[in-house]
């Protein structure tokens, strides 16, 4: 019986159709988020190996609040807490499990939930157990159009949810929001998945590149996936909050607690990612100069976006730069308004594959 047939023709017919792939091991990588080439890097997983090889225990078992909390999860949420200057942290199954906990637990009856237009999907869904009244978007970066709806609200609690950088469009987050949700005593929400490990003079992320101490209002989030290499996310607060998350936060009750392995892989990759962070932050602005002088483009991070416009066309550039052996991202609708390649110049990526790499793409793209 064919359930979905149609659909997958329409999706298909719209050039929008998707798929698993797997990669020979001899393409070079510029669509994933392993910002700083930790995934390939020896150090954090022989550390991680030979740690747990010596506890002789490799799974939680159950959940954090069962039995599942282990000290493993206890030393990597304090050194988390100590480096970002907040006062707890909690560690969960992942970013979007994070996101997703943070909306449905924080947003009670009365309360009012404010998104940037372009944040994580993890966080839109998560809208959809709210009542309409409650969730309000605003404008990509805009602390005007924020400003406006924090004015005439009326909530109990107000919870603005922002990105530090922004996955599709690169873009960082705009410093006025910071001053206009501590205007109206509101609660911010900064997904740094895609700034920890790339910006700040410690690499800490938005809140350590605009030097931004942590208030009790702030809530930071971040991915384990991307820059560190790992698998899972932490959350961020005053212990108030991770007390309440710990009372109200499904994805923290009712699931596993994250993985040893991956937990102690996070801290051993973070501790390995500040150790050498001065390192890393000249080699990601080497990165950056050849995009600007290439390309013309000029961002913070480490995601660049190419505008192509056409679905097709998008798809085909993509396959043309895989056959000289470069992956990247084509991200298409509804994902973004506009089809695009998106582009990580990655640390591990030389500086001379990247220049063969901007040449062939300015190739592609006009011809």
């Amino acid at each position: 019986m064919n359930f979905y047939s149609q659909e997958l023709e329409t999706i298909t017919k719209r050039n929008r159709f998707r798929t698993r792939r797997l990669f020979g091991s001899n393409l070079i990588d510029l669509a994933s988020n392993d910002y700083l080439s930790i995934s390939e890097n020896p150090i954090p997983f022989e550390r991680t190996v030979a740690k747990l090889r010596e506890i002789g225990q490799f799974s939680p078992k159950a959940s954090m609040l069962v039995n599942g909390y282990h000290e493993i999860h206890y030393n990597f949420e304090r050194l988390l807490s100590e480096i970002h200057q907040f006062e707890s942290a909690i560690v969960v199954g992942s970013g979007f499990l994070a996101n997703f906990g943070l909306i449905e637990a924080l947003i009670r009856s009365g309360d009012e939930l404010f998104l940037d237009s372009e944040y994580h999907a993890s966080g839109m869904v998560a809208t959809r157990l709210l009542k309409k009244n409650q969730v309000h978007i605003f404008p990509h970066n805009s602390p005007e159009e924020l400003e406006k709806l924090l004015r005439n609200s009326k909530a109990k609690r107000r919870i603005v949810a922002i990105e530090g950088i922004y996955s599709m469009s690169g873009d960082i987050a705009n410093r006025d929001i910071f001053d206009v949700v501590d205007r109206y005593g509101a609660i911010l929400i900064v997904d740094e998945a895609h700034s920890f490990g790339v910006v700040g003079d410690n690499l800490l992320g938005v809140f350590d590149y605009f030097n931004i101490k942590p208030q009790p209002n702030h809530i930071k989030m971040g991915t384990l996936g991307k820059a560190v290499g790992s698998y899972g996310a932490y959350i961020l607060a005053s212990n108030e909050i991770v007390s309440f998350l710990e009372n109200r936060a499904k994805p923290v009750i009712y699931s596993t607690a994250l993985s040893l392995f991956d937990t102690l892989l996070a801290h051993f990759s973070i501790s390995y990612i500040l150790e050498n962070r001065e390192s890393f932050r000249k080699k990601i602005d080497e990165r950056k100069e050849l995009f600007s002088r290439y390309c013309n483009l000029q961002k913070e991070g480490l995601i660049y976006p190419i505008e192509i416009g056409d679905n097709r066309r998008v798809i085909e550039i993509r396959d043309n730069l895989e056959k000289e052996e470069f992956i990247v991202g084509a991200i298409r609708p509804p994902t973004v308004e506009k089809a695009l390649l998106r582009v990580i110049p990655r640390v591990g990526v030389s500086l001379e594959d990247l220049e063969k790499f901007l040449s062939l793409l300015l190739r592609f793209r006009n011809s």
